[in-house]
């Protein structure tokens, strides 16, 4: 290699956005580090934990067992929860900690999708997993844990309450302006807007009619005039051409495929999108959700309505998504 190595579209990422890795894999943030956070969620988990080495055997089989030993320890410890939940959750961590050393940041790890519309299983769902890094490595800062919970109404007041105690959180499976208003509101640390759909890396062939690059800009533009803590986050990406245009927003999350894409492209000649879609928006007239952050069913009603329904049938089809995921772990673990 010369003394000048060409640019890769990667590093203009990194000069203008916070990246961050979206998997499970350590060999990912190995080659292609450094990162800020590691995102994840129960579709990530399940493809890595079962994901087979060169002699047909499962790669983490050893840490299947040993989670579910663990959690088999622990389970008296949590009243109400199966053993194996506790040990989908304990898998998710110690796939999360090889990951630490390559990180600046958090390590994202997405509760159980099945307490979406539970707010207080949510919350304990969230100080168990917390608790679960600090039982596997006492010596990990568990303030650099993040937790990751679905936009709903009960979803976003756990968030509140997390926040509150210390706890990260992100407010994830997001897609318009009514979700992202009430997570500015209740403190959350991150917004993940879903660029496409969650369909769409389960779907051979789908396409995401409606991709929410507007939301994303209007967010990000939406935080900075109120003067919010929360950053935006985008994830659910399918293309470079997808990454490059929102270069410039707060934080990215990009599969390793195209993480090593972007590694792998040179910057110059590069003819696609660089941050289009923060450039925009001057004209813009954001909307004035004080009147619904605090009131449920107005709340429920404008995230109903918003985009015809749209919004709201894209987290439904999410929860359906990540809820089958939760039962393939927990089938590993049975």
């Amino acid at each position: 290699m010369g003394s000048n190595p060409q640019k890769s579209l990667l590093d203009v990422l990194r000069s203008q956005t916070a990246v961050d890795c979206d998997t499970f894999d350590v060999e990912v943030p190995k080659k292609l580090s450094p990162f800020v956070d590691c995102t994840s969620n129960q579709a990530i988990a399940y493809g890595e934990l079962t994901r087979l080495g060169e002699d047909g055997n499962p790669v983490h089989a050893q840490l299947i067992q040993d989670a579910v030993n663990f959690a088999s320890s622990k389970s008296s410890a949590y009243p109400g929860v199966s053993v194996a939940e506790l040990a989908v959750e304990t898998m998710m961590v110690k796939l999360a900690l090889r990951i630490v050393p390559y990180l600046k940041g958090y390590s994202h790890i997405q509760t159980n999708p099945k307490y979406s519309y539970d707010k207080q299983k949510t919350i304990e769902n969230g100080k168990r997993i917390v608790a679960i890094f600090k039982a596997l490595d006492p010596e990990y800062d568990s303030r650099r844990v993040c937790i990751k919970i679905p936009s709903t109404w009960e979803g976003m007041q756990a968030c509140r309450e997390l926040e509150s105690q210390g706890i990260a959180t992100l407010a994830t499976t997001m897609f318009c302006l009514e979700q992202a208003s009430l997570a500015a509101h209740v403190g959350c640390t991150y917004i993940a807007p879903y660029i496409n759909e969650l369909r769409v890396h389960f779907d051979e062939g789908y396409v995401d009619q409606h991709k929410a690059f507007d939301f994303c800009g209007a967010a990000q533009r939406y935080y900075e005039k109120i003067g919010s803590k929360t950053q935006v986050l985008p994830a659910s990406l399918t293309s470079i051409q997808e990454v490059m245009k929102l270069s410039g927003v707060h934080h990215i999350t990009v599969a390793p495929h195209l993480l090593t894409q972007l590694a792998e492209t040179p910057a110059d000649p590069w003819d696609g999108e660089i941050g289009s879609v923060l450039k925009g928006g001057k004209e813009e007239v954001l909307g004035d959700y004080g009147s619904i952050v605090e009131n449920e069913s107005a709340w429920r009603l404008a995230f109903t309505r918003s985009q015809d329904g749209k919004s709201e049938g894209k987290i439904i089809q999410a929860i359906n998504i990540f809820c089958d995921k939760q039962e393939g772990l927990e089938g590993l673990v049975k």
